[in-house]
């Protein structure tokens, strides 16, 4: 059965199984630099993990914009568990977070590769093609 926690304690477990997660994905796998991969935002953020009983399987986090909005960063799955919707889950688990607490939109910075999950999670692209930490991006936004 799966559970979603999250914390905003930066010495959780919660919050370390998602770096555990984050550090696999986005710095063994995607070769991002640590100090990229762990901002200062991090004490700043609501962190997400998805569990199947005790095994963290899936991260996200986000941040309130100055507009009402949360930007959704750091989205990641472990290899093992891909292609089991469990993204989707996380996701749709922290847009409802966000429409309980009144947020008026969702936007993230999706990975090229990984915009047709976003689009058909309803988001949409509105900005120009970027790079961060090698990788091209696109700003894309979620009305709640």
């Amino acid at each position: 059965m799966y559970q979603i926690k999250y914390t905003t304690d930066i010495n959780s477990e919660i919050y370390h199984d998602s770096l555990n997660i984050r550090t696999t994905v986005f710095v063994k796998e995607q070769n991002v630099p640590e100090d990229i991969e762990i901002d200062k935002l991090e004490d700043h953020c609501t962190h997400f993990v998805l569990y199947d009983d005790q095994t963290p399987m899936a991260t996200a986090r986000f941040f309130v914009t100055e507009d009402n909005g949360i930007h959704v960063q750091r989205v990641a799955v472990l290899k093992e568990y891909r292609q089991k919707h469990l993204g989707s889950k996380l996701l749709k688990y922290i847009f409802d977070f966000a429409k309980k607490e009144n947020y008026q939109y969702v936007i993230l910075g999706a990975q090229d590769h990984a915009q047709m999950f976003y689009t058909k999670l309803g988001f949409k692209v509105v900005g120009e093609q970027y790079k961060e930490a090698g990788i091209l991006h696109h700003d894309m936004k979620l009305e709640l």
